[in-house]
């Protein structure tokens, strides 16, 4: 059997890596029949934080995703081959999933620059949640264009402004 789960993901930033930045993630589940289910998560942003960045917030919103989905499967009966698919409309965060990922562990993260890889810690983390995943299935991840990402969009900017407030 196959149990197959769709997720929608965004990333968004306000004042973008100012000291006073404020960054969120999103994940929609979209459920049967037309329903979803939508989390949210914010960055941290105290002393020892990294400044929140847009990319770090799309990143996070692909961790957040992967931890769903662990939490998603281990609430099913049997061992059902799982088949997960991350849609983004960051190309930052599809290329880290699906190419550059592998070319900066042989590199030792160091990138084409031959500089140390930005948001190092979060990458990693989301590369050891995609390697959980993978051993009870697949990850696909999906780039579609920001009008195609629209309601983890309006989840990721309602949870910046409850922020601001």
């Amino acid at each position: 059997m196959v149990y197959i789960m769709r997720m929608y993901v965004d990333g968004g930033c306000r004042r973008n890596g100012h000291e006073d930045a404020i960054g969120a993630a999103a994940c929609v589940i979209q459920k049967k029949w037309g329903r979803s289910c939508t989390w949210t998560r914010e960055l941290p942003s105290g002393y020892w934080d990294p400044i929140p960045t847009s990319q770090r917030a799309e990143i996070a919103a692909i961790i957040l995703a992967l931890e769903l989905a662990l939490q998603e499967y281990a609430k099913l009966d049997g061992n059902p081959n799982l088949r997960l698919t991350i849609h983004t409309d960051s190309k930052y965060a599809h290329g880290c999933m699906t190419d550059w990922i592998y070319k900066w562990t042989r590199n030792g993260w160091i990138n084409a620059a031959g500089n140390p890889v930005a948001n190092k810690d979060l990458i990693e983390k989301a590369s050891e949640l995609d390697d959980e995943v993978k051993e009870l299935g697949t990850v696909d991840y999906v780039w579609i264009p920001r009008g195609e990402n629209q309601v983890a969009d309006e989840a990721v900017n309602g949870r910046l402004d409850e922020m601001e407030n």
